[in-house]
């Protein structure tokens, strides 16, 4: 593993580095943080027709209001009112925070069921190219298999490459909660992947899950996997400045203010994701015990410290993983500041033993997913530390996530 340097020379040699990926990328892939204006999507639509919608009379609530006078308002309503609702409204309430969270899966399989049907219109549409029609098809299908009877989804928008979150588990009675936010080229069709599955949102946080309910088999758990942001397409500009982070950040601390119950909750970040979760980190609700990084390419500050939230960071990377040959600076707002697992950020570094290169922390087997369960159980006493100096576990209580670092 590197370490961050503060030598000025090296420092010097990074930003020039920095400024040449960075004209690399302008040249190669365009500015792909301009995007051109869109018109009323979906979700918009379904919004702003329960803002002027009615039931039995009655003005709904704002659909942005707190997650807690949303969640009185549905528990006033009987289980009739709210299928009732979520039939006419199945957008904004399959993505409503404090919505129950059985309505919001209930909402978002009508609003998938939809969405298919428009799919499946558009793979037979003349008017398109087969490429277009092509895509129909994939989306069509992703869609179908989002529907299927065992699959608890969150969060749906099919507007643009498409957004999504889903949960593995029993959310409403959840003793720990554990979300992971994944990076760069994120969307509805790379969700879940036949090959290299555990490198998907969706086969990353059932991975997790699996191992969490192997690491403490009495405690109820909950894996919710967080694609419910706009993530950078490609390595180009938008993956080299916060603009995506800072989108998603409020869309993360939205979910987290808006989770039912009070367990404590951790996010698993990784690559471009720990960017989000360090944007995100200063609004964090005080749930949040833990932020746990991988592959980071840094989190836009230069330590721990920095991100002035209470909730412990963990840090890890596989010595094999090409992120550590990234500039690790920030530089006109290119670049995403200091490296999490150098001495210098003060992050408790973490085994990432057997990850295998940038997309493998979460693959059975490896110590960075074992790592990752007993973060997410609060077993911190039974982690393992990168370094052989036990520091990652220093001033732990060991068996519980009640504590703060």
């Amino acid at each position: 593993m590197t370490s961050f340097d503060t030598s000025p020379q090296l420092n010097v040699w990074r930003a020039l580095l920095a400024l040449a990926v960075v004209f690399v990328m302008l040249a190669t892939t365009g500015w792909t943080a301009v995007r051109g204006h869109r018109g009323t999507t979906a979700l918009q639509a379904s919004l702003t027709a329960w803002d002027h919608g009615r039931l039995h009379g009655h003005r709904l609530p704002d659909a942005d209001a707190s997650p807690t006078l949303l969640r009185r308002f549905f528990a006033s309503l009987g289980a009739q009112d709210r299928g009732r609702l979520a039939h006419r409204y199945p957008l904004a309430v399959g993505n409503m925070d404090g919505a129950p969270v059985r309505l919001r899966y209930q909402a978002n399989r009508i609003a998938l069921h939809r969405a298919r049907k428009v799919e499946l219109a558009r793979m037979h549409d003349s008017r398109l190219s087969p490429v277009g029609q092509q895509d129909a098809g994939r989306r069509m299908e992703r869609y179908t298999s989002l529907m299927a009877k065992d699959r608890q989804i969150l969060a749906f928008d099919p507007e643009g490459s498409g957004r999504v979150a889903e949960v593995f588990g029993d959310l409403g009675r959840a003793e720990r909660v554990s979300v992971v936010v994944p990076g760069v080229d994120t969307d509805l069709v790379t969700f879940r992947k036949t090959y290299r599955p555990y490198s998907a949102p969706y086969g990353m946080a059932k991975s997790l899950y699996a191992a969490e309910r192997t690491a403490a088999p009495s405690t109820r758990t909950a894996v919710i996997a967080w694609a419910d942001y706009t993530a950078p397409s490609g390595l180009g500009v938008d993956a080299a400045t916060a603009m995506r982070a800072e989108e998603g950040a409020v869309r993360l601390n939205e979910l987290l203010r808006g989770l039912p119950g009070y367990a404590s909750v951790s996010l698993f970040c990784h690559s471009y994701g720990s960017v989000v979760c360090g944007v995100a980190a200063r609004a964090l609700p005080q749930r949040v015990s833990d932020i746990a990084v991988a592959a980071s390419p840094g989190m836009r500050v230069r330590s721990a410290s920095h991100l002035h939230t209470s909730a412990r960071v963990w840090a890890m990377r596989d010595a094999t993983d090409w992120i550590q040959d990234v500039p690790y600076l920030e530089l006109g707002g290119l670049g995403h500041g200091a490296d999490p697992v150098s001495a210098a950020f003060g992050a408790r570094v973490l085994s990432a033993r057997g990850a295998k290169g940038h997309a493998g922390y979460f693959e059975p087997g490896t110590d960075s997913l074992a790592n990752f369960a007993e973060i997410g159980v609060g077993s911190y006493g039974s982690v393992r530390c990168a370094h052989d100096d036990d520091g990652c576990r220093a001033d732990l209580s060991g068996t519980t996530g009640a504590g703060r670092a």
